[in-house]
Protein backbone atom coordinates (compact mmCIF):
# COMPACT_ATOMS: atom_id res chain seq x y z
CA UNK A 1 0.00 0.00 0.00
CA UNK A 2 1.49 3.61 -0.86
CA UNK A 3 1.85 5.54 2.06
CA UNK A 4 0.79 8.89 0.84
CA UNK A 5 -2.14 7.62 -0.50
CA UNK A 6 -3.05 6.35 3.07
CA UNK A 7 -2.31 9.69 4.24
CA UNK A 8 -4.35 11.75 1.96
CA UNK A 9 -7.55 9.35 2.71
CA UNK A 10 -7.02 9.69 6.36
CA UNK A 11 -6.71 13.34 6.76
CA UNK A 12 -9.83 13.80 4.25
CA UNK A 13 -11.85 11.83 6.89
CA UNK A 14 -10.20 14.43 9.79
CA UNK A 15 -11.60 17.18 7.65
CA UNK A 16 -14.96 15.46 7.31
CA UNK A 17 -15.28 15.03 11.37
CA UNK A 18 -14.22 18.48 11.41
CA UNK A 19 -17.25 19.55 9.23
CA UNK A 20 -19.54 17.96 10.39
CA UNK A 21 -19.10 16.19 13.77
CA UNK A 22 -18.08 19.12 15.43
CA UNK A 23 -20.30 21.48 13.82
CA UNK A 24 -23.40 18.89 14.75
CA UNK A 25 -21.73 18.67 18.41
CA UNK A 26 -20.94 22.34 18.45
CA UNK A 27 -24.90 23.58 18.08
CA UNK A 28 -26.80 20.30 18.99
CA UNK A 29 -25.37 18.90 21.70
CA UNK A 30 -23.38 21.64 23.92
CA UNK A 31 -25.27 24.99 22.32
CA UNK A 32 -22.36 27.51 22.30
CA UNK A 33 -23.14 30.80 22.12
CA UNK A 34 -20.12 33.42 21.34
CA UNK A 35 -21.98 36.35 23.44
CA UNK A 36 -21.53 33.50 26.57
CA UNK A 37 -19.23 34.73 29.21
CA UNK A 38 -15.96 32.60 29.72
CA UNK A 39 -13.89 32.65 32.73
CA UNK A 40 -10.67 33.83 31.41
CA UNK A 41 -12.72 37.56 31.51
CA UNK A 42 -15.00 37.31 34.36
CA UNK A 43 -11.97 35.46 36.85
CA UNK A 44 -8.94 37.44 34.81
CA UNK A 45 -6.18 37.04 37.66
CA UNK A 46 -3.21 37.78 35.52
CA UNK A 47 -1.65 34.45 36.51
CA UNK A 48 -3.70 31.52 35.65
CA UNK A 49 -6.84 32.98 34.24
CA UNK A 50 -5.33 35.05 31.18
CA UNK A 51 -7.64 35.60 27.75
CA UNK A 52 -5.61 34.77 24.82
CA UNK A 53 -6.45 35.22 21.05
CA UNK A 54 -7.54 32.17 19.65
CA UNK A 55 -4.03 31.59 17.57
CA UNK A 56 -2.13 31.93 20.49
CA UNK A 57 -4.26 29.46 22.62
CA UNK A 58 -4.69 26.80 20.30
CA UNK A 59 -0.82 26.92 19.85
CA UNK A 60 -0.61 25.97 23.33
CA UNK A 61 -3.50 23.92 23.30
CA UNK A 62 -2.45 21.92 20.48
CA UNK A 63 1.31 21.70 21.50
CA UNK A 64 0.15 20.64 25.37
CA UNK A 65 -1.11 17.85 24.10
CA UNK A 66 0.69 16.88 21.22
CA UNK A 67 3.48 15.44 23.12
CA UNK A 68 5.74 12.18 22.49
CA UNK A 69 2.33 9.98 23.31
CA UNK A 70 1.53 9.94 19.81
CA UNK A 71 4.52 9.31 18.81
CA UNK A 72 5.63 6.53 20.96
CA UNK A 73 2.47 4.80 21.12
CA UNK A 74 2.02 4.42 17.30
CA UNK A 75 5.60 3.35 16.84
CA UNK A 76 5.08 0.70 19.33
CA UNK A 77 1.90 -0.34 18.01
CA UNK A 78 2.84 -1.16 14.68
CA UNK A 79 4.50 -4.71 15.72
CA UNK A 80 0.41 -6.27 15.24
CA UNK A 81 0.48 -4.14 11.86
CA UNK A 82 -0.07 -0.89 10.30
CA UNK A 83 -3.91 -1.29 9.28
CA UNK A 84 -4.99 -2.07 13.10
CA UNK A 85 -2.86 0.71 14.06
CA UNK A 86 -4.37 3.59 11.56
CA UNK A 87 -8.13 2.28 12.17
CA UNK A 88 -7.54 2.93 16.05
CA UNK A 89 -5.64 6.41 15.36
CA UNK A 90 -9.06 7.27 12.56
CA UNK A 91 -11.66 6.07 14.47
CA UNK A 92 -10.39 7.02 17.73
CA UNK A 93 -10.01 10.21 17.37
CA UNK A 94 -12.91 11.52 15.57
CA UNK A 95 -15.29 9.35 17.01
CA UNK A 96 -13.90 9.30 20.88
CA UNK A 97 -11.08 11.86 21.24
CA UNK A 98 -12.05 14.71 19.79
CA UNK A 99 -15.68 14.10 21.65
CA UNK A 100 -13.50 13.91 25.01
CA UNK A 101 -11.55 16.97 24.38
CA UNK A 102 -14.14 19.25 23.20
CA UNK A 103 -16.51 18.40 25.76
CA UNK A 104 -14.20 18.04 28.93
CA UNK A 105 -13.68 22.02 27.53
CA UNK A 106 -17.32 23.05 27.34
CA UNK A 107 -17.69 21.36 30.87
CA UNK A 108 -14.80 23.36 32.24
CA UNK A 109 -16.29 26.64 30.87
CA UNK A 110 -19.75 26.77 31.71
CA UNK A 111 -18.37 25.86 35.45
CA UNK A 112 -16.01 28.64 35.79
CA UNK A 113 -12.67 27.32 34.37
CA UNK A 114 -12.62 24.79 37.37
CA UNK A 115 -11.02 21.09 36.27
CA UNK A 116 -13.21 18.45 35.85
CA UNK A 117 -12.19 16.73 38.71
CA UNK A 118 -13.68 19.62 40.56
CA UNK A 119 -16.84 19.39 38.56
CA UNK A 120 -16.64 15.41 39.62
CA UNK A 121 -17.75 16.78 43.31
CA UNK A 122 -21.11 18.65 42.18
CA UNK A 123 -21.95 15.84 39.67
CA UNK A 124 -21.00 12.39 41.16
CA UNK A 125 -20.35 13.57 44.91
CA UNK A 126 -17.47 14.36 47.39
CA UNK A 127 -16.08 10.89 47.34
CA UNK A 128 -16.28 10.75 44.11
CA UNK A 129 -14.10 13.67 43.57
CA UNK A 130 -11.56 12.91 45.62
CA UNK A 131 -11.27 9.40 43.68
CA UNK A 132 -11.37 11.26 40.22
CA UNK A 133 -8.72 13.73 41.75
CA UNK A 134 -6.33 10.68 42.83
CA UNK A 135 -6.48 9.04 39.90
CA UNK A 136 -5.37 12.16 38.04
CA UNK A 137 -2.66 12.85 40.06
CA UNK A 138 -1.45 9.32 39.40
CA UNK A 139 -1.70 10.07 35.58
CA UNK A 140 0.25 13.14 36.20
CA UNK A 141 2.78 11.71 38.36
CA UNK A 142 3.60 8.88 35.64
CA UNK A 143 3.36 11.59 32.97
CA UNK A 144 6.01 13.25 34.10
CA UNK A 145 8.67 10.70 34.49
CA UNK A 146 7.92 9.15 31.06
CA UNK A 147 8.17 12.18 29.42
CA UNK A 148 11.52 13.72 31.19
CA UNK A 149 12.76 9.89 30.68
CA UNK A 150 11.66 10.22 26.64
CA UNK A 151 13.37 13.96 26.34
CA UNK A 152 16.58 12.53 28.02
CA UNK A 153 16.88 9.79 25.97
CA UNK A 154 16.35 11.92 23.03
CA UNK A 155 18.95 14.30 24.40
CA UNK A 156 21.41 11.76 24.62
CA UNK A 157 20.79 10.10 20.73
CA UNK A 158 20.19 13.69 19.32
CA UNK A 159 22.46 16.26 21.64
CA UNK A 160 22.32 18.56 18.60
CA UNK A 161 18.86 19.29 19.81
CA UNK A 162 19.75 20.52 22.91
CA UNK A 163 21.25 23.64 21.73
CA UNK A 164 17.89 25.00 19.55
CA UNK A 165 15.53 23.90 23.17
CA UNK A 166 17.53 26.29 25.00
CA UNK A 167 17.06 28.91 22.32
CA UNK A 168 13.40 28.20 22.11
CA UNK A 169 12.95 28.46 25.81
CA UNK A 170 14.83 31.99 25.68
CA UNK A 171 12.89 33.30 22.95
CA UNK A 172 9.38 32.62 24.48
CA UNK A 173 10.33 34.37 27.81
CA UNK A 174 11.40 37.64 25.77
CA UNK A 175 8.35 37.07 23.70
CA UNK A 176 6.21 36.46 26.45
CA UNK A 177 7.71 39.75 28.06
CA UNK A 178 7.04 41.73 25.15
CA UNK A 179 3.58 40.81 24.03
CA UNK A 180 2.05 40.76 27.76
CA UNK A 181 3.92 43.58 29.19
CA UNK A 182 4.65 45.43 26.20
CA UNK A 183 1.70 45.29 24.31
CA UNK A 184 3.59 44.29 21.30
CA UNK A 185 1.76 42.38 18.48
CA UNK A 186 1.89 38.43 18.83
CA UNK A 187 2.55 37.64 15.22
CA UNK A 188 5.61 39.25 14.02
CA UNK A 189 7.91 38.54 16.94
CA UNK A 190 6.54 35.12 17.44
CA UNK A 191 7.50 34.92 13.63
CA UNK A 192 10.99 36.48 14.00
CA UNK A 193 11.82 34.12 17.22
CA UNK A 194 10.62 31.62 15.51
CA UNK A 195 13.26 31.88 12.78
CA UNK A 196 15.55 32.14 15.27
CA UNK A 197 15.12 28.55 16.54
CA UNK A 198 15.04 27.20 13.02
CA UNK A 199 18.79 29.11 12.15
CA UNK A 200 19.53 27.31 15.89
CA UNK A 201 18.78 23.80 14.62
CA UNK A 202 21.63 24.05 12.06
CA UNK A 203 23.61 25.09 14.17
CA UNK A 204 22.99 22.25 16.85
CA UNK A 205 25.70 20.55 15.78
CA UNK A 206 28.11 23.04 15.90
CA UNK A 207 27.59 23.49 19.45
CA UNK A 208 27.77 20.23 20.25
CA UNK A 209 31.34 20.40 18.31
CA UNK A 210 32.43 23.66 20.90
CA UNK A 211 31.02 21.80 24.47
CA UNK A 212 31.66 18.18 23.95
CA UNK A 213 30.68 17.59 27.56
CA UNK A 214 26.93 18.21 26.81
CA UNK A 215 27.38 14.47 25.15
CA UNK A 216 28.49 12.82 28.44
CA UNK A 217 25.19 13.81 30.31
CA UNK A 218 22.96 10.75 31.19
CA UNK A 219 19.70 9.98 30.55
CA UNK A 220 19.50 10.43 34.72
CA UNK A 221 21.04 13.68 35.54
CA UNK A 222 18.77 15.00 32.29
CA UNK A 223 15.94 13.75 34.25
CA UNK A 224 16.98 15.66 37.28
CA UNK A 225 17.34 18.73 34.98
CA UNK A 226 14.53 18.43 33.51
CA UNK A 227 12.34 17.96 36.67
CA UNK A 228 13.81 21.27 38.09
CA UNK A 229 12.75 23.06 34.80
CA UNK A 230 9.44 21.76 35.05
CA UNK A 231 8.86 23.21 38.66
CA UNK A 232 10.41 26.33 37.65
CA UNK A 233 7.72 26.35 34.55
CA UNK A 234 4.93 25.50 36.59
CA UNK A 235 5.28 28.18 39.06
CA UNK A 236 5.84 31.23 36.88
CA UNK A 237 2.31 33.17 35.70
CA UNK A 238 1.19 31.48 32.41
CA UNK A 239 2.30 34.16 29.77
CA UNK A 240 5.83 34.38 30.51
CA UNK A 241 6.77 30.87 29.48
CA UNK A 242 3.89 28.55 29.37
CA UNK A 243 1.55 30.70 26.39
CA UNK A 244 4.76 31.99 24.10
CA UNK A 245 6.38 28.71 24.26
CA UNK A 246 3.89 27.09 23.21
CA UNK A 247 2.86 29.22 20.37
CA UNK A 248 6.09 29.01 19.08
CA UNK A 249 5.47 25.64 19.17
CA UNK A 250 2.37 25.97 16.97
CA UNK A 251 4.77 27.27 14.29
CA UNK A 252 7.49 24.38 15.09
CA UNK A 253 4.87 21.71 14.81
CA UNK A 254 2.66 23.22 11.54
CA UNK A 255 5.88 23.38 9.71
CA UNK A 256 7.04 19.91 11.00
CA UNK A 257 4.28 18.37 9.86
CA UNK A 258 4.04 20.36 6.88
CA UNK A 259 7.13 18.90 5.70
CA UNK A 260 6.93 15.55 7.23
CA UNK A 261 3.64 15.59 5.03
CA UNK A 262 5.19 16.96 2.15
CA UNK A 263 8.34 14.59 1.99
CA UNK A 264 5.62 11.51 2.32
CA UNK A 265 3.99 12.78 -0.65
CA UNK A 266 6.80 13.52 -2.96
CA UNK A 267 8.74 10.37 -1.71
CA UNK A 268 5.18 8.21 -1.64
CA UNK A 269 6.77 4.93 -0.51
CA UNK A 270 5.16 1.88 -0.28
CA UNK A 271 4.34 0.71 3.10
CA UNK A 272 7.02 -1.94 4.51
CA UNK A 273 5.18 -3.16 7.63
CA UNK A 274 2.34 -6.26 7.22
CA UNK A 275 -1.05 -5.07 7.33
CA UNK A 276 -1.82 -7.14 9.97
CA UNK A 277 0.47 -8.67 12.18
CA UNK A 278 -1.62 -10.72 14.95
CA UNK A 279 0.48 -12.90 17.22
CA UNK A 280 4.30 -11.07 17.22
CA UNK A 281 6.93 -12.77 19.94
CA UNK A 282 6.39 -12.12 23.25
CA UNK A 283 3.74 -9.71 22.56
CA UNK A 284 0.84 -9.11 24.75
CA UNK A 285 -2.90 -9.93 22.81
CA UNK A 286 -3.64 -7.48 20.00
CA UNK A 287 -6.90 -6.75 22.13
CA UNK A 288 -7.15 -4.97 23.91
CA UNK A 289 -3.83 -3.58 24.43
CA UNK A 290 -3.80 -2.18 21.36
CA UNK A 291 -6.36 0.65 22.66
CA UNK A 292 -3.95 1.48 26.08
CA UNK A 293 -0.41 1.54 23.46
CA UNK A 294 -1.96 3.87 21.56
CA UNK A 295 -3.50 6.61 23.39
CA UNK A 296 -2.71 9.85 22.73
CA UNK A 297 -2.99 9.43 18.88
CA UNK A 298 -6.55 8.51 19.61
CA UNK A 299 -8.18 9.44 22.94
CA UNK A 300 -6.54 10.84 26.18
CA UNK A 301 -7.38 11.84 29.67
CA UNK A 302 -4.46 13.64 29.73
CA UNK A 303 -6.20 16.24 27.32
CA UNK A 304 -9.10 16.35 29.82
CA UNK A 305 -6.75 17.85 32.07
CA UNK A 306 -5.44 20.54 29.14
CA UNK A 307 -8.73 21.22 28.85
CA UNK A 308 -9.93 22.20 31.62
CA UNK A 309 -6.80 22.85 33.90
CA UNK A 310 -4.69 25.56 31.57
CA UNK A 311 -6.92 26.00 28.51
CA UNK A 312 -10.18 27.13 30.19
CA UNK A 313 -8.87 29.26 31.83
CA UNK A 314 -7.67 31.33 28.67
CA UNK A 315 -10.40 31.06 26.05
CA UNK A 316 -11.63 34.27 25.31
CA UNK A 317 -14.69 33.75 23.59
CA UNK A 318 -16.89 30.59 23.78
CA UNK A 319 -17.58 29.13 20.49
CA UNK A 320 -13.51 28.90 20.08
CA UNK A 321 -14.02 25.88 22.01
CA UNK A 322 -14.52 23.66 18.91
CA UNK A 323 -11.54 24.46 16.98
CA UNK A 324 -9.66 24.44 20.11
CA UNK A 325 -10.99 21.21 21.62
CA UNK A 326 -12.39 19.39 18.64
CA UNK A 327 -9.62 20.64 15.95
CA UNK A 328 -6.77 20.12 18.14
CA UNK A 329 -7.40 16.64 18.69
CA UNK A 330 -7.47 16.17 15.17
CA UNK A 331 -3.84 17.78 14.64
CA UNK A 332 -2.90 15.19 17.18
CA UNK A 333 -4.63 12.59 15.30
CA UNK A 334 -2.59 13.56 11.97
CA UNK A 335 0.55 13.11 14.24
CA UNK A 336 -0.15 9.47 15.65
CA UNK A 337 -0.91 9.24 11.43
CA UNK A 338 2.62 10.32 10.58
CA UNK A 339 4.06 8.41 13.45
CA UNK A 340 2.46 5.16 12.09
CA UNK A 341 3.43 6.04 8.31
CA UNK A 342 7.00 6.98 9.36
CA UNK A 343 7.64 3.26 11.64
CA UNK A 344 6.46 1.56 8.47
CA UNK A 345 6.89 3.56 5.18
CA UNK A 346 9.90 4.63 6.71
CA UNK A 347 12.02 1.51 6.61
CA UNK A 348 13.94 0.78 3.03
CA UNK A 349 12.66 -3.01 2.74
CA UNK A 350 10.22 -5.24 4.80
CA UNK A 351 13.51 -7.32 5.97
CA UNK A 352 14.49 -3.86 7.78
CA UNK A 353 11.04 -3.62 9.18
CA UNK A 354 10.78 -7.36 10.19
CA UNK A 355 14.51 -6.79 11.88
CA UNK A 356 13.85 -3.86 13.80
CA UNK A 357 10.31 -5.42 15.02
CA UNK A 358 10.92 -9.04 15.35
CA UNK A 359 9.87 -9.70 18.57
CA UNK A 360 8.33 -7.21 21.58
CA UNK A 361 11.25 -7.36 23.55
CA UNK A 362 13.00 -6.00 20.69
CA UNK A 363 10.52 -3.18 19.64
CA UNK A 364 9.83 -2.37 23.40
CA UNK A 365 13.13 -0.12 23.73
CA UNK A 366 11.95 3.69 24.46
CA UNK A 367 15.29 4.53 22.42
CA UNK A 368 14.59 2.40 19.02
CA UNK A 369 10.98 3.16 19.00
CA UNK A 370 12.10 7.04 19.25
CA UNK A 371 14.52 6.47 16.57
CA UNK A 372 12.41 4.58 14.16
CA UNK A 373 9.95 8.19 14.11
CA UNK A 374 12.84 10.36 13.95
CA UNK A 375 14.92 8.26 11.17
CA UNK A 376 11.77 8.19 9.13
CA UNK A 377 10.63 11.36 9.24
CA UNK A 378 13.66 12.56 8.77
CA UNK A 379 13.91 11.17 5.64
CA UNK A 380 10.62 12.09 4.38
CA UNK A 381 11.87 15.87 5.48
CA UNK A 382 15.08 15.57 4.02
CA UNK A 383 13.30 14.71 0.77
CA UNK A 384 12.74 18.59 0.58
CA UNK A 385 16.42 18.95 -0.10
CA UNK A 386 16.89 19.36 3.55
CA UNK A 387 20.72 17.65 4.88
CA UNK A 388 19.77 14.23 6.38
CA UNK A 389 21.68 15.23 9.62
CA UNK A 390 19.63 18.40 9.68
CA UNK A 391 16.19 16.73 9.05
CA UNK A 392 17.30 14.32 11.58
CA UNK A 393 17.61 17.20 14.34
CA UNK A 394 14.75 19.20 12.95
CA UNK A 395 12.40 16.31 13.86
CA UNK A 396 14.15 15.59 16.82
CA UNK A 397 13.69 19.37 18.09
CA UNK A 398 9.73 18.58 17.14
CA UNK A 399 9.80 15.35 19.44
CA UNK A 400 11.73 17.15 22.82
CA UNK A 401 9.30 20.07 22.10
CA UNK A 402 6.30 18.10 22.39
CA UNK A 403 7.32 16.28 25.06
CA UNK A 404 8.67 19.35 27.14
CA UNK A 405 5.28 21.43 26.89
CA UNK A 406 3.60 18.02 27.98
CA UNK A 407 5.80 18.23 30.97
CA UNK A 408 5.23 21.79 31.90
CA UNK A 409 1.71 22.00 31.49
CA UNK A 410 1.25 18.54 33.38
CA UNK A 411 3.48 19.76 36.25
CA UNK A 412 1.09 23.04 36.00
CA UNK A 413 -2.35 20.80 36.51
CA UNK A 414 -0.34 18.61 39.06
CA UNK A 415 0.06 21.61 40.79
CA UNK A 416 -3.49 22.51 40.43
CA UNK A 417 -4.77 19.02 41.25
CA UNK A 418 -2.30 18.68 44.86
CA UNK A 419 -4.09 21.79 45.47
CA UNK A 420 -7.79 20.90 45.30
CA UNK A 421 -7.05 17.77 47.48
CA UNK A 422 -5.06 19.49 50.09
CA UNK A 423 -8.10 21.89 50.27
CA UNK A 424 -10.29 18.99 50.35
CA UNK A 425 -7.84 16.81 52.92
CA UNK A 426 -7.64 20.05 55.35
CA UNK A 427 -3.70 19.99 54.28
CA UNK A 428 -3.28 23.72 54.23
CA UNK A 429 0.19 24.19 53.12
CA UNK A 430 -0.37 22.17 49.64
CA UNK A 431 -2.43 25.88 49.11
CA UNK A 432 0.91 27.53 48.73
CA UNK A 433 1.68 26.70 44.86
CA UNK A 434 5.58 26.40 45.20
CA UNK A 435 5.06 23.56 47.89
CA UNK A 436 2.07 21.83 45.78
CA UNK A 437 4.63 22.04 42.74
CA UNK A 438 7.58 21.04 44.83
CA UNK A 439 5.54 17.73 46.13
CA UNK A 440 4.16 16.68 42.69
CA UNK A 441 7.40 17.17 40.99
CA UNK A 442 9.53 15.59 43.77
CA UNK A 443 7.22 12.40 43.70
CA UNK A 444 7.57 12.42 39.53
CA UNK A 445 11.74 12.30 40.25
CA UNK A 446 11.36 9.87 42.89
CA UNK A 447 9.01 7.58 40.33
CA UNK A 448 11.29 7.97 37.26
CA UNK A 449 14.73 7.63 39.34
CA UNK A 450 13.86 3.54 40.46
CA UNK A 451 11.08 2.60 38.09
CA UNK A 452 11.71 4.72 34.52
CA UNK A 453 15.45 2.59 33.54
CA UNK A 454 13.35 -0.65 33.23
CA UNK A 455 13.24 -1.67 29.58
CA UNK A 456 14.60 1.79 28.91
CA UNK A 457 12.14 3.41 30.36
CA UNK A 458 8.76 1.48 28.64
CA UNK A 459 8.22 -0.02 32.20
CA UNK A 460 5.90 2.75 32.66
CA UNK A 461 4.30 2.69 29.31
CA UNK A 462 1.39 0.09 29.82
CA UNK A 463 0.77 2.33 33.24
CA UNK A 464 0.41 5.45 31.58
CA UNK A 465 -1.79 4.19 28.89
CA UNK A 466 -4.32 2.29 31.21
CA UNK A 467 -4.01 5.16 33.72
CA UNK A 468 -4.74 7.47 30.42
CA UNK A 469 -7.63 5.72 28.84
CA UNK A 470 -9.45 5.04 32.29
CA UNK A 471 -9.22 8.78 33.54
CA UNK A 472 -10.69 9.31 29.96
CA UNK A 473 -13.89 7.28 30.32
CA UNK A 474 -14.08 9.03 34.08
CA UNK A 475 -14.00 12.34 32.35
CA UNK A 476 -16.67 11.21 29.97
CA UNK A 477 -18.64 9.64 32.93
CA UNK A 478 -18.94 13.26 34.53
CA UNK A 479 -19.67 14.96 31.28
CA UNK A 480 -22.97 12.27 30.30
CA UNK A 481 -24.37 12.99 33.79
CA UNK A 482 -23.69 16.89 33.41
CA UNK A 483 -25.46 16.42 29.87
CA UNK A 484 -27.99 14.51 31.49
CA UNK A 485 -28.69 17.13 34.01
CA UNK A 486 -28.75 19.85 31.66
CA UNK A 487 -30.99 18.21 29.40
CA UNK A 488 -29.14 17.72 26.40
CA UNK A 489 -28.34 14.54 24.90
CA UNK A 490 -25.72 12.68 26.47
CA UNK A 491 -24.99 9.48 24.19
CA UNK A 492 -22.06 10.80 21.91
CA UNK A 493 -20.37 10.74 25.30
CA UNK A 494 -21.83 7.98 27.19
CA UNK A 495 -20.99 5.42 24.04
CA UNK A 496 -17.14 6.17 24.16
CA UNK A 497 -16.91 6.10 27.68
CA UNK A 498 -18.39 2.86 27.74
CA UNK A 499 -16.12 1.28 25.05
CA UNK A 500 -12.73 2.92 26.80
CA UNK A 501 -13.85 1.77 30.17
CA UNK A 502 -14.54 -1.88 29.30
CA UNK A 503 -11.40 -2.10 26.53
CA UNK A 504 -9.13 -0.64 29.89
CA UNK A 505 -10.43 -2.17 32.72
CA UNK A 506 -9.28 -6.00 30.72
CA UNK A 507 -6.01 -4.30 29.70
CA UNK A 508 -5.31 -3.11 33.20
CA UNK A 509 -6.35 -6.60 34.81
CA UNK A 510 -3.45 -8.03 32.37
CA UNK A 511 -0.87 -5.33 33.81
CA UNK A 512 -1.65 -6.13 37.36
CA UNK A 513 -1.18 -9.71 37.11
CA UNK A 514 2.13 -9.26 34.85
CA UNK A 515 3.52 -6.98 37.67
CA UNK A 516 2.49 -9.58 39.93
CA UNK A 517 4.17 -12.02 38.42
CA UNK A 518 7.54 -10.22 38.61
CA UNK A 519 6.81 -9.21 41.76
CA UNK A 520 6.90 -5.19 40.77
CA UNK A 521 4.46 -4.64 43.63
CA UNK A 522 4.72 -0.80 43.32
CA UNK A 523 3.18 -0.82 39.97
CA UNK A 524 0.82 -3.73 40.33
CA UNK A 525 -0.36 -1.54 43.39
CA UNK A 526 -0.85 1.81 41.80
CA UNK A 527 -2.65 0.15 39.02
CA UNK A 528 -4.75 -1.95 41.49
CA UNK A 529 -5.19 1.42 43.12
CA UNK A 530 -6.31 3.57 39.65
CA UNK A 531 -8.46 -0.04 39.02
CA UNK A 532 -10.87 0.55 42.11
CA UNK A 533 -10.39 4.14 42.03
CA UNK A 534 -12.05 4.51 38.41
CA UNK A 535 -14.69 1.41 38.99
CA UNK A 536 -15.98 3.39 42.09
CA UNK A 537 -16.28 6.48 40.39
CA UNK A 538 -17.97 5.31 36.98
CA UNK A 539 -20.68 2.65 38.63
CA UNK A 540 -21.54 5.79 40.33
CA UNK A 541 -22.07 7.66 37.43
CA UNK A 542 -23.98 4.64 35.81
CA UNK A 543 -26.22 5.05 38.54
CA UNK A 544 -26.57 8.83 38.04
CA UNK A 545 -27.62 8.08 34.56
CA UNK A 546 -29.98 5.69 35.35
CA UNK A 547 -32.27 7.76 37.66
CA UNK A 548 -30.13 8.00 41.08
CA UNK A 549 -29.25 11.45 42.71
CA UNK A 550 -30.21 14.96 42.48
CA UNK A 551 -29.04 18.16 40.57
CA UNK A 552 -25.96 19.01 39.47
CA UNK A 553 -24.62 22.35 40.24
CA UNK A 554 -23.28 24.74 37.89
CA UNK A 555 -25.17 23.64 34.82
CA UNK A 556 -25.65 25.01 31.73
CA UNK A 557 -28.62 26.72 30.79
Amino acid sequence: MNAAVVAVGVLFAFALGYRFYARFLSRRVFALDAAEPVPARELEDGIDYVPARLSVLWGHHYTSIAGAAPIVGPALAVIWGWVPALLWVVVGTVAMGAVHDFSALVLSLRNRGRTVGQIAGDVLGPTSQRLFLLVVAFLIWIVLAVFAFIIGTLFVAYPAAIFPINVQILVAIVLGWGVFRRGLPVLGPSVAGFALLLTAVFYGQAFVDRFPAVTEITVGAWVWILMLYSFVASVLPVWLLLQPRDYLNSHQLILGLATILGGLLWLAPEIQAPALNPSPEGAPPLLPFLFITIACGAISGFHGLVSSGTTSKQVSRMTDARPIGFGGMLGEGSLGLLAVLATTAGFASASEWHLHYASWSAASGLAPKLAAFVNGAGGFVSQLGVPEATARTFVAVMVVAFAATSLDTGARILRLILSELGESAGLRPLGNRYVAAGVGVGAALLLAVTQAGGQGGLILWPLFGTTNQMLAALTLTVVSVWLKRSGRPYVYTLVPMLFVALATSLAMLGEIRGHLGTSNWLLAGSAGCVLVFASWVIVEGLGQLAGRGGSARGEAA
